[in-house]
């Protein structure tokens, strides 16, 4: 399973667990160089940074304008992305001891560095993508009442109120109406044994588009 990550250091204590690969989120790699970009003196250095993974951004335009598979996407950042990617690395590596750590061009800069053994991750395998821009897009609406996911009183409610929210999204995203998903779910439920695959075909993304009945 691969897990998508931006840097925030409680995914640490993923690393070493079995079955779990960390990818790395160019998106916000970029970001930090657009932030160094116009509000620097560094903005060339900066906006030499953000021509790299454009280069990197233009591999992945070309794969979806050529409509190409899972295996030829893999093929074709090895062929053209893993070079741009080594011709960043070396970049970041001269320049990582030219400039304050401090300023906002050495925090990218550092930013990326540590992240880079993540962020290369995606060319190994044509179902990633390198970034978690979908993820993020598609919960945004929900994240704007986070403030009222404070007042889950318990542990146990919170994980019940993630284990709610996480299902309506995954329906959303898997585009099942989640009314409609939920009205057959609770119909099921009751029917069911205590085997975990019977509640596994119950999840949005193994049933086929849900319609009202």
């Amino acid at each position: 399973v691969y897990k998508r990550q931006d840097g925030y250091t409680g995914y640490n204590e993923l690393r070493g667990e079995a079955g779990i690969v960390q990818v790395g989120c160019w998106a916000h790699v970029r970001r930090k160089f657009f932030e160094v970009s116009t509000a620097s003196k560094n903005a060339v250095s900066a906006q030499e940074a953000m021509r790299y993974i454009g280069r990197l951004y233009g591999v992945e335009h070309e794969a979806d304008r050529k409509n190409v598979t899972i295996e030829e996407r893999k093929a074709l950042r090895q062929r053209e992305a893993v070079p741009i990617l080594e011709e960043f690395k070396g970049w970041l590596d001269r320049r990582v001891d030219q400039v304050p750590p401090q300023s906002l061009l050495g925090k990218a800069i550092h930013y990326a560095l540590g992240q880079w053994e993540r962020l290369v991750r995606y060319v190994e395998d044509g179902i990633l993508t390198p970034d978690n821009n979908r993820a993020e897009n598609a919960i945004r609406p929900f994240v704007i009442g986070r403030k009222n996911w404070l007042f889950s009183d318990t542990p146990r409610g919170a994980h019940a109120s993630a284990a709610l929210y996480s299902l309506i999204e995954t329906a959303k995203a898997n585009k099942i109406e989640p009314y409609w998903y939920l009205r057959y779910i609770f119909e099921k439920l009751p029917r069911l044994g205590s085997d975990s695959d019977d509640f596994k075909t119950l999840l949005p993304q193994y049933l086929e588009t849900l319609t009202k009945p």
